[in-house]
């Protein structure tokens, strides 16, 4: 028995669609129902069950921590913003371009 999504939401039905909609969840036992999920559902499973993270570029990312006077830091960010970028960003792009100009000469 496949769950079909309801046609209109919960809070918009009337007394009688809500109980056909939920109908279901009425049955002692449901769990008797249950079967093992096929190939395909369990990988639909491990899909929605993986965490999203972040994409990988590159190699990957490793977390660091490195100390940073605080005026330069706050000017870093507020930069890094008008930018719209996130602070890792922006400390990628400058180690890109020293490394990039390091490299030309």
């Amino acid at each position: 028995m496949k769950h079909q999504k309801p046609s209109k939401p919960y809070w918009e039905m009337t007394k009688a669609e809500l109980a056909a909609a939920t109908a279901e969840f009425d049955q002692e036992f449901i769990g008797d129902t249950f079967h093992e999920l096929s190939p395909e559902d369990m990988a639909q499973w491990e899909r929605a069950r993986r965490k999203r993270g972040r994409p990988v570029k590159g190699r990957g990312a490793q977390m660091i921590a490195v100390s940073l006077e605080r005026g330069l830091l706050a000017r870093s960010d507020r930069h890094a913003r008008k930018l719209g970028l996130t602070r890792s960003a922006l400390i990628a792009r400058g180690l890109e371009a020293v490394l990039n100009h390091r490299h030309k000469e």
